[in-house]
């Protein structure tokens, strides 16, 4: 396949196995502030995906809690294919670091009583959330917690 300008359309989708934490790389600005992006793939791949709502709340609960544990959180965005976030973060070059963060993130979200921003003036759909969605997917996550290191299942 030709070489694309978008990272994840050279990865082989049909050689990772979810969930696993992964760099996907460094943004080195013009005064030398790095930014370090990470693929937190939680689905599988062509396998299986996030429900919206779940999706969602799970989106709006890691934006919100992540930068509780970082104060450098850039961003936390969901993946087009429902199957993962990106989150990026400023010169934190440590992976151990970011897989604390995430961890942390993660019990946020299993004791969260409520979704943040989950109203129409802080959010463009707020009838599309799962609270209950969102728990499950981070206790999955947090169930293979030991697995986020491997990205691909032949390591």
């Amino acid at each position: 396949m030709p070489q694309m300008n978008v990272e994840s359309f050279n990865l082989d989708h049909t050689k990772v196995a979810a969930p696993y934490v992964r760099l996907v790389g460094v943004i080195e600005g013009q005064l030398g502030d790095k930014i370090y992006k990470y693929d937190l793939r939680i689905k599988q791949p062509n396998i299986e995906h996030m429900d919206m709502p779940a999706l969602h709340s799970l989106e709006h609960l890691m934006a919100e809690n992540s930068r509780n544990h970082h104060d450098r959180v850039v961003d936390v965005g969901p993946m087009g294919c429902q199957t993962g976030f990106y989150i990026s973060v400023l010169n934190d070059d440590s992976y151990e670091n970011m897989l604390e963060v995430i961890d942390k993130t993660l019990h946020d979200v299993l004791n969260a009583t409520e979704v943040p921003a989950c109203n129409e003036v802080q959010c463009g759909y707020a009838r599309s959330h799962s609270l209950e969605g969102a728990q499950q997917l981070a206790k999955e996550l947090l169930d293979k917690r030991d697995e986020w290191t491997v990205v691909f299942g032949d390591e």
